[in-house]
C-alpha cells in the first residue's frame, strides 16, 4: 500500500482529501505546517508528498526544498493557488513532479497521483542486473546467455557516459528495464527520471506534456505549465515507444538533441534544458524511414549507442532462471507459499517459442500461481494458457442467446444509434473491471493479466471510470 503525506494548513480540505485517499486505499498522513510535515518526512518511509504552497510559519516552496534535501527523489505534487502560481512553476523547474490548481478536479486529481507515484518508483526502486533469479523479488532483469551478457556489458559502458541511448526489441523483451538500469547505474542518477510513453498519451497532449505552454497558448491554458522535459532538467527523460511519436514532435525532440532547448507551446522563448534521452521502440525504425513515418536525422541521433534484447526464444536457456524469478517473485507478492514447478511443466515451457517474450512469460507464472491452489505447476495448469492457438471460449448456449439478444435490441433502438466501438468498449469495461476484481484491484497484476502495459490500463479505467472498493496501490 503505497504512502502519502498530505502538507496543507486548511483543515477541513486536508481531512476531507485525507478521507477520499484513504477510501483509495492510500496509507495517508496529514500535517498542518510546513515544519510538521518535515519531521514526518525524516520518520517514515513515503511515496509522495502533495504540499500546498500556502503555509503558516515556513511556506511551501522553503518546505518543499528542505523535503528535496532530505529526499531528492521523493515525488512532490504542489497544491497552488493562482496567486502562488509562479512559486509552483519555479518549484516544478527544481524538481516538483506537477502542480494543481484550487480547486482541482478530484479524478484528474487521483490520477496524477498515480502517475508520481509511478514515477518515484522507477526513480528509487533499483533494477538488479544480471541478478541470482531465487533471490530476487523486485526488479530484475534475468538471464546468463551470452545475448544477455552483451546487453549487461553495453549497459556497463553507456550508464557512465552522456551519450543517447536507443533500446530496441520486440514488446515484452524488457526495454523499461534497460532504461531503469542505464539511469541508475548513470552519472545522472541523483537527478529526476521521467517516463514519457508515446502510445498511451493522446497525439493532441502529447506536445504539451513534454514541452509545457503558455497561458493562452489554447483553449484552458489558464496558466503557464512546465512539460516534463523542462521539469528533468539535469536528469534523464525516458521516451517509450518513440517509433509511434508524431512527426512534428520528432522535429522538436531533434531540436532538443542538437541544440540543447526548447520552445513550451505558444511561446517564443528559446528554454536552455540538458536532459539525457534513452529513447526505446518495437519498430523497425529503418522501414519507417523509407515509409515517411520516422525521421532519419532523428534517427541518428538517437542511435549513438544501441542495446539490442533479443526475444526469449532466441535465449532458451534463459528460460528456467526467468521461471524461478517469477516463481520467487509472484509468491512473495501474493503472500503465498511458492508451490514449485514440475519438471513435464518445465519441459513445456522450454518448447514454446514465447512470441510475447518475457512479459508473456511473466503474466503466465502470475495466472497460475492466482488460479492454482498451491499444489506443484504441472503441465496440465499451463496447457490451455500457453496454447498459441487457444481462442476465448463464448458463454454457454444459454448465456450467448442473451448476449445477442441483447445486441438486436440496441441495433432495433432507432432513437439512438450505436457505433461498433460503444459496443466494444462495453465489453471491454467489463473485461477490465472482471480483471480487477481477480486481483482485488491491483493494477499491475491485473495489466499482466490482460497483457497489457500499466499505462494501458490505467487509461482505460479512467475511459471507463471503474471504480472498486477493494482497489489497491500498484
Amino acid at each position: 500500500m503505497n504512502s502519502i503525506l498530505v502538507i496543507d494548513d486548511d483543515d477541513q480540505l486536508r481531512i476531507s482529501f485525507c478521507k477520499l485517499l484513504k477510501e483509495e486505499n492510500y496509507s495517508v498522513i496529514g500535517a498542518a505546517s510546513g515544519e510538521a510535515g518535515i519531521e514526518i518526512v525524516k520518520q517514515n518511509a513515503l511515496d509522495l508528498i502533495i504540499l500546498d504552497m500556502r503555509l503558516p510559519g515556513i511556506n511551501g516552496m522553503e518546505t518543499f526544498k528542505r523535503i528535496k534535501n532530505i529526499d531528492s527523489k521523493l515525488p512532490v505534487i504542489l497544491v497552488t493557488a493562482f496567486g502562488t502560481t509562479e512559486l509552483a512553476i519555479e518549484a516544478t523547474k527544481l524538481g516538483a513532479y506537477d502542480y494543481v490548481l484550487k480547486p482541482f478536479d478530484v479524478p484528474e486529481m487521483l490520477n496524477l497521483i498515480k502517475q508520481a507515484i509511478e514515477a518515484g518508483y522507477f526513480m528509487r526502486s533499483p533494477v538488479e542486473v544480471d541478478a541470482a533469479p531465487d533471490k530476487q523479488s523486485g526488479d530484475a532483469i534475468i538471464g546468463q546467455s551470452k545475448l544477455m551478457q552483451n546487453v549487461y556489458k553495453a549497459i556497463g559502458r553507456v550508464s557512465q557516459t552522456d551519450a543517447s541511448v536507443l533500446i530496441r526489441g520486440a514488446s515484452g523483451t524488457g526495454k523499461e528495464l534497460v532504461a531503469r538500469a542505464v539511469y541508475q547505474h548513470g552519472i545522472r542518477s541523483d537527478k529526476a527520471f521521467l517516463v514519457i510513453n508515446c502510445v498511451a498519451i493522446p497525439e493532441n497532449l502529447l506536445e504539451s506534456e513534454l514541452f509545457g505552454y503558455e497561458k493562452g497558448a489554447f483553449t484552458g491554458a489558464s496558466q503557464r505549465h512546465i512539460g516534463k522535459i523542462e521539469q528533468a532538467d539535469t536528469g534523464t527523460v525516458f521516451l517509450d515507444e518513440i517509433g509511434d511519436m508524431p512527426l512534428n514532435i520528432q522535429a522538436k525532440i531533434l531540436r532538443l538533441l542538437q541544440e540543447k532547448s526548447i520552445e513550451r507551446l505558444g511561446g517564443g522563448e528559446t528554454i536552455p534544458v540538458d536532459v539525457r534521452i534513452i529513447a526505446a521502440t518495437n519498430k523497425n525504425l529503418e522501414e519507417a524511414i523509407e515509409e515517411g513515418k520516422f525521421r532519419e536525422d532523428l534517427y541518428f541521433r538517437l542511435k549513438v549507442v544501441t542495446i539490442e534484447l533479443p526475444p526469449l526464444r532466441d535465449r532458451p536457456e534463459d528460460i528456467k532462471g526467468l521461471i524461478s524469478y517469477f516463481m520467487f517473485k509472484f509468491s512473495n507478492e501474493l503472500k503465498i507459499d511458492n508451490p514449485g514447478i514440475k519438471a513435464e511443466a518445465l519441459t513445456l515451457l522450454n518448447r514454446y517459442d514465447w512470441p510475447g517474450n518475457i512479459r508473456e512469460l511473466s503474466n503466465l507464472i502470475q495466472k497460475v500461481l492466482i488460479f492454482n491452489r498451491g499444489a506443484p505447476i504441472s503441465s496440465a495448469d499451463l496447457e490451455q494458457i500457453i496454447n498459441k492457438k487457444e481462442k476465448i471460449q463464448l458463454p454457454g448456449e444459454i448465456e450467448l442467446s442473451t448476449i445477442k439478444e441483447w445486441v438486436r435490441q440496441l441495433l432495433a433502438d432507432k432513437a439512438k444509434k450505436y457505433s461498433f466501438d460503444d459496443f466494444i468498449d462495453t465489453i471491454s469495461s467489463l473485461v477490465v473491471a472482471e480483471a480487477l476484481k481477480v486481483t482485488n484491484g491491483n493494477r499491475s497484476q491485473a495489466a499482466k493479466l490482460l497483457s497489457v502495459s500499466r499505462p494501458t490500463l490505467h487509461a482505460k479505467i479512467d475511459k471507463y471510470n471503474i471504480k472498486l472498493k477493494t482497489e489497491i496501490s500498484d
